[in-house]
């Protein structure tokens, strides 16, 4: 089974036990790494069979993809930052740097922008999420965008919080954040989709049971990250949504692409396109 997930720890620590043959009767991983920018990519081109994705490119990939209920990240007190080399920066006609324009993190910021920047923000620029902030820092955009560890960084880099995504979600929706999403292929058929669900759900199961033994594999494809900001990491975005996203879980995933489709960022998805076969 040919799948992509990024190097980031949760997604090693989550498919830790399936890619080494643990989950007995899963599928052979063919594993692929790659930041959610390019499987996001692979999705939309449709080129592989299960895919780590970013929620916000679920409305153009639906057709062919189903999402599974399992595996991706959902949480709470873990969005994404925008960062300004000086505190209270107004971004009324600044620029700022994201990661992606298909990245949850994209439309979480536009959504806050809406509201907290009445001006409109200036123009956006994509650029790798790792360059972000030395940009800000130098002065080549007046913000940036950042997630994954860069919550636990940016201190670093002499940068301020100007304002948390994920917080002002949660305030205005009391839901989890949705992140990152697995899903596979509709072709494969109904029952090899049900299979790929309880390998990932019994993946995530045994690295709870066992976390030590995905700490190598961990560290393997994580090496310039901290070992106490890769564990950190990996509480945050592996959590009871990882396991399951239950009801909580699909309903904060229809209320973000529902405003994100209220604010013309995505197209239209029916909550039927959601459904697990």
């Amino acid at each position: 089974m040919r799948i992509a997930y990024s190097p980031c720890p949760n997604d090693t620590f989550v498919f830790h036990a399936w890619a080494h043959g643990l989950v007995p009767g899963a599928p052979e991983l063919d594993v692929t790494f790659a930041d959610i920018d390019v499987t996001n990519g692979m999705a939309e081109r449709g080129e592989l069979d299960v895919l780590k994705v970013s929620y916000a490119v679920l409305p153009w990939v639906l057709d062919e993809y189903a999402l599974l209920p399992c595996g991706g990240a959902l949480g709470r007190g873990c969005g994404p930052l925008v960062l300004t080399r000086e505190p209270g920066t107004d971004l009324s006609g600044r620029t700022v740097a994201v990661p992606s324009e298909r990245s949850t993190a994209y439309l979480l910021f536009r959504l806050w922008a809406a509201q907290a920047v009445p001006g409109g923000v200036g123009e956006v620029v994509v650029m790798p999420f790792h360059e972000i902030m030395p940009a800000v820092r130098d002065g080549k955009v007046d913000a940036g965008l950042v997630i994954h560890e860069a919550r636990f960084t940016y201190q670093r880099y002499g940068l301020h919080r100007l304002a948390d995504m994920g917080e002002h979600w949660e305030a205005t929706t009391g839901h989890p954040i949705p992140l990152g999403a697995i899903i596979a292929k509709r072709s494969l058929g109904a029952r090899a989709l049900r299979g790929l669900a309880d390998a990932a759900r019994e993946s995530v199961r045994r690295a709870w049971a066992s976390p030590a033994a995905a700490q190598p594999y961990v560290r393997a494809h994580a090496q310039e990250m901290d070992p106490e900001v890769a564990e950190r990491h990996i509480g945050l975005y592996v959590n009871e949504y990882t396991e399951d996203l239950g009801p909580a879980g699909y309903e904060a995933v229809h209320t973000l692409l529902a405003r994100a489709a209220a604010h013309d960022l995505v197209p239209g998805v029916p909550p039927e396109a959601l459904a697990f076969p």
